[in-house]
């Protein structure tokens, strides 16, 4: 095994192991598949350390690939949903009991929740991940300017499903990064 290699994936993972846990478990249904969706980025990472980029350019590319790792960990997810629809009934009737204190905090999951993923995925990284357009061009492999474009149509997007629900906060998705 190269130290070399070895040290600088270790150093990376000390870096940025709390950002991917952080983007994994807000993308996650459970704590169980954040763990799961963080071991395998890391384990991708360590196969292809010697493709990661140096610095912070290490961090976008690991949400690149924890990105990647959520998307096959949905299309499973998806997979197994189909097979078991009595038990997936029973699972959404347990979660739509939430503890959502506020009925606007509600009608805000509910917008966000209907948006498409990509959507969801564009305003999560400003929100969730305080990353500018530049940083989301990285991690999604596309440039600023559909970063920006893309952003834009999301943030619109949610502001009317927002508006349908009676929430009135467009001036905050408005605000660019």
């Amino acid at each position: 095994m190269d130290d070399d290699r070895k040290n600088r994936f270790e150093a990376v993972y000390t870096q940025t192991y709390e950002h991917i846990l952080g983007y994994a478990m807000r993308r996650c249904d459970s704590p169980e598949d954040a763990a799961d969706v963080v071991a395998e980025t890391f384990a991708i990472a360590w196969r292809r350390a010697d493709r990661m980029p140096a610095g912070d350019g290490a961090r976008l590319w690991l949400y690149g690939v924890a990105r990647n790792v959520l998307a096959n960990h949905r299309r499973g997810q998806d997979r197994r949903r189909s097979r078991h629809v009595a038990l997936d009934t029973d699972i959404a009737d347990l979660y739509a009991r939430s503890p959502e204190g506020s009925v606007e905090l509600g009608a805000i999951a509910r917008a966000f929740r209907e948006l498409s993923e990509s959507d969801r995925e564009l305003i999560s990284l400003v929100a969730w991940e305080g990353l500018d357009h530049g940083q989301i061009a990285t991690v999604l492999d596309c440039s600023r300017n559909a970063v920006r474009i893309r952003l834009y149509r999301a943030r619109k997007r949610l502001s009317k499903a927002l508006a349908v629900a009676g929430v009135s906060v467009s001036h905050l998705l408005m605000e660019s990064t």
